[in-house]
């Protein structure tokens, strides 16, 4: 007897009494706010109008921009929009632990005091791509195959990019459990707020105009950009994706928002979403700098930042698990419900 009653008072103690403190809750009223974090996809990097201190200052190049997509999600129950995220960041950064990107440490340990001090009614992740894949460097090496025709292109070098991308989903999976954690240490519980992670655009594609294949605009070989838009981005949505499902967070599909806005797919810039090869030349002159005068290159402009945030904006309203941002009959994104 006295055995029993020893274990039902150590269960008792492991799974905490009635009487234990609630995690604590933002206080009532506090403002609903979104939040951003993971990459250059979601700070903003390509769209310019960066925030103070994120330019090169220091050493911080996170380029979070106030053309960002989470500033243009129209959403007209919120009264903030919170960039935590950094270009280049990698899974480990987003999540929990000692990683920093550009001097910046954890972007969940930020969210933690976003989320005590106001009330977090949706985030917006998109993380991966920095692990494993390397995808910008990927591309920094499709256009060094453009300058050097005696070396094999990105499409030839790639052959293992599955397993790159396989590898990537148990660290970008972590970094979602981590944001898991802190909100429910916050208080949140996961139905009191929206986890959305997005996949990856492709930046350039096959239909890229022939006379700008080159420094005026994308200096990189027809195969490697076939190569991109067809498997490189495909396969990394997919494992984006399984990411989300892992996750239990919802998945939003980019791969194909930006078909026909593709870097150097106009005549005229300006109607593309994604920007050429882009060169700083004032920061060329800065040792500090030069080494940072391309970061902007095909990365999503301000246009398409406010497509993307657009897009964000019309999902969140919905109940939808899974969509895929897709031109509708007006031109503009809207998102397709899909399976998961």
């Amino acid at each position: 007897m006295l055995l029993l009653v020893v274990l039902l008072v150590g269960s008792f103690l492991v799974i905490g009494g009635p009487d234990d403190p609630p995690a604590p809750r933002p206080p009532d009223g506090a403002p609903r706010v979104v939040v951003a974090m993971g990459d250059s996809t979601v700070s903003g990097e390509g769209a310019g109008d960066y925030e103070e201190g994120t330019d090169g200052e220091d050493g911080d190049w996170c380029h979070r921009s106030a053309n960002a997509s989470i500033h243009h999600t129209g959403l007209t129950d919120v009264v903030e929009a919170v960039n935590l995220a950094c270009s280049g960041a990698p899974s480990a950064q987003v999540g929990l632990g000692d990683t920093e990107q550009y001097t910046e440490g954890s972007q969940a340990q930020r969210l933690r005091a976003v989320a005590r001090d106001k009330r977090v009614v949706a985030i917006q992740v998109a993380v991966g791509a920095n692990d494993d894949p390397g995808f910008s460097h990927v591309l920094d090496g499709c256009v060094q195959a453009w300058f050097d025709r005696g070396k094999p292109g990105c499409a030839t070098t790639n052959d293992d990019w599955q397993s790159k991308v396989d590898k990537m989903v148990t660290k970008a999976t972590r970094a979602l459990a981590d944001i898991r954690s802190v909100m429910l240490d916050a208080g949140y519980q996961p139905t009191d707020y929206a986890l959305v992670l997005q996949s990856y655009a492709a930046p350039v594609a096959p239909g890229a105009r022939p006379e700008l294949l080159n420094l005026n605009g994308c200096p990189l070989r027809a195969e490697d950009l076939r190569w991109v838009s067809e498997t490189a981005v495909p396969v990394i949505t997919e494992g984006v994706r399984r990411v989300a499902g892992e996750a239990d967070a919802r998945f939003l599909d980019l791969s194909r928002a930006g078909v026909g806005r593709e870097a150097c797919s106009r005549t005229d810039p300006g109607q593309e979403w994604f920007a050429r090869l882009a060169v700083r030349w004032s920061d060329l002159q800065d040792d500090d700098r030069a080494g940072h005068a391309l970061q902007e290159s095909f990365h999503p402009n301000a246009a398409g930042h406010a497509e993307f945030g657009r897009c964000l904006g019309e999902f969140l309203r919905t109940t939808d698990r899974a969509a895929a941002c897709l031109p509708g009959a007006d031109g503009r994104l809207h998102p397709a419900p899909t399976k998961f």
